[in-house]
């Protein structure tokens, strides 16, 4: 979104417009829409800007929900934002922690600071890009009274008697539409900026969640989150926001359910064991916090093989940190073995899931040409020293 399509947009022209078009979803219904659009007179601009935010209101709804009707984004912006369901905790940790002002350094379209002010937190959101930091006063709008947005690098921002701070440290190639990932040399502001910043106040900072362990601080809490099945990040946390006791924690949540699992420092591995009735897949912030271990004592389970994190178990326990799969029968990992069998029990739809091995499931599903109304969930992986194809069923 360029500034002359950003001047289009904050109308109240092209809100109506917005607010009154239908879904526009295929790429039929973008050509239909425009062409009604600009026959009835409206310019090239006010045209792109609408049809561009009424498309991504609806893919924000799932990031957003209901709040997302009432929110600009740019493609760039909605991508990189926070799930509220995830800012939410964010939120929840600075108001438990009796921290009443925040500034969010790099706030993107806003989403963070609006949990935040929701919480009655007082906010400085600092953004540098232009385009963003316009979208991101409109979407706080409401918060007015609480959160100030201004345009600058987070670096230069005058944050005295902030009592804390939220950074979202840039992490993708500057741009409203298609970007790229850069690496931790290149985020901005700088990690080492950042990390000096959270030792001198209270901070959270959002980071991916394949960020390199070992450049985490061994003072910082390292919170992975995992979302509906999806990692999505990782969260350092410094001061007081940083539990007592807590060096390593997976926070999961799974529609309007949330569960943590938390430890000092990484959990020692269960011994690896024999196949049993059940196979779990821990959540990927389990896998990411290394927690397994842990996991895999509530489950009264192990590891099918070391450094695999597949965990096998024969009690009837299930856990909200991996999901449990019931085993139906081992086949050698053989594609037309395995073809002949899902044939012989008609399965036709097969979910392949892999660990420990170079397979691409969904060339090695074309090679099984599977028929049948069955389903179910296949594993590809290593049972001890073993490579094994273990079906089984989603429970």
């Amino acid at each position: 979104m360029e500034l002359a399509e950003l001047d289009a947009l904050l109308t109240p022209e092209a809100m109506r417009l917005i607010d009154e078009l239908d879904p526009v979803e295929t790429a039929s219904d973008v050509a239909r829409t425009v062409s009604r659009l600009r026959a009835a007179g409206h310019g090239p601009e006010l045209v792109s800007a609408v049809v561009g935010q009424v498309r991504l209101r609806q893919r924000a709804a799932q990031k957003f929900g209901e709040f997302a009707s009432r929110m600009l984004f740019t493609r760039a912006g909605l991508e990189q934002a926070t799930r509220m369901s995830v800012s939410a905790h964010h939120g929840g940790r600075f108001a438990r922690a009796g921290l009443t002002s925040v500034a969010d350094l790099g706030s993107g379209i806003g989403g963070d600071s609006l949990a935040l002010a929701a919480l009655g937190i007082r906010v400085l959101a600092i953004e540098a890009d232009d385009v963003t930091a316009a979208l991101a006063a409109y979407n706080l709008a409401a918060f007015r009274d609480q959160v100030e947005v201004r345009q600058g690098l987070a670096e230069e921002a005058d944050i005295t008697g902030v009592q804390g701070a939220w950074l979202d440290p840039a992490r993708r190639t500057k741009g409203h539409t298609e970007t790229r990932r850069v690496s931790a040399a290149d985020y901005s502001p700088s990690l080492t900026w950042a990390f000096a910043l959270a030792r001198t106040m209270p901070t959270g900072i959002k980071l991916g969640p394949a960020f390199d362990r070992d450049e985490i601080p061994e003072e910082f809490e390292a919170q992975w989150i995992s979302v509906d099945g999806s990692t999505v990040e990782l969260v350092l946390w410094s001061g007081p926001l940083a539990r007592d006791g807590v060096g390593r924690a997976a926070l999961v949540v799974r529609g309007d359910s949330a569960h943590e699992i938390t430890a000092p420092h990484d959990a020692v591995d269960e011994p690896v064991r024999a196949l049993g009735r059940y196979l779990y897949e821990p959540e990927g912030a389990v896998i990411r916090a290394r927690l397994i271990g842990e996991v895999a004592r509530a489950l009264q389970a192990g590891p099918m093989s070391d450094g695999i994190a597949y965990l096998t178990g024969d009690e009837d326990l299930t856990s909200p940190f991996a999901v449990r799969f019931r085993v139906r029968e081992t086949f050698p990992a053989d594609p037309k073995t395995l073809a002949r069998e899902m044939h012989a029990r008609g399965i036709g739809t097969l979910e392949i899931k892999k660990r420990g091995v170079d397979i691409d499931p969904a060339e090695f599903r074309k090679k099984l040409k599977l028929r049948g109304s069955g389903s179910a969930t296949l594993f590809i992986t290593r049972s001890g020293d073993k490579r094994v194809a273990v079906l089984a069923d989603r429970e």
